[in-house]
């Protein structure tokens, strides 16, 4: 993705909580997915490392949308790598819904370790100061685009 979506597309986003969303708003899911994965230590470091330049070609554009779609990413694999250190296969809720207990497992630190090189780069996001600038922007923005689609 070397553009920015189109400003109807861009305007719908709602930056929400945490991950919310992650997996659903296109175009950038499509973009993004390919990048993050988090099975290993080697693949979450360079997963993290091609996230981080994606922010960064975000910011380039202008898009904070992708920037924060990135963050949102970014934070997805650190939290998932955390559940595969927490609950071997993945799996934090057993068949009656109810979570599982934490055990040891070959691969918790391993994954524990992928865990934390997402939650660098994550942090980088958050301290990044183009981001919280574009992100108050971006805000400013959509209400004035929300206002005058109302008066249409």
């Amino acid at each position: 993705m070397a553009t920015k979506a189109p400003e109807s597309v861009r305007m719908s986003y709602r930056i929400g909580r945490g991950e919310q969303g992650v997996l659903t708003f296109e175009p950038y899911k499509s973009a993004l997915l390919p990048l993050w994965r988090f099975r290993t230590v080697p693949i979450a470091q360079a997963s993290s490392a091609a996230l981080w330049d994606k922010f960064l070609e975000f910011e380039e554009l202008d898009d904070f949308v992708g920037m924060d779609m990135t963050r949102k990413f970014i934070q997805m694999g650190m939290t998932r790598a955390k559940r595969y250190a927490n609950h071997r296969g993945g799996r934090k809720y057993d068949a009656d819904g109810k979570v599982k207990e934490k055990r040891e497992h070959a691969g918790k630190a391993e994954k524990e370790e992928a865990s934390q090189v997402f939650r660098t780069v994550w942090a980088r996001c958050k301290a990044h100061e183009g981001y919280a600038t574009k992100r108050r922007l971006f805000l400013g923005e959509q209400k004035r685009w929300s206002q005058q689609q109302g008066n249409s």
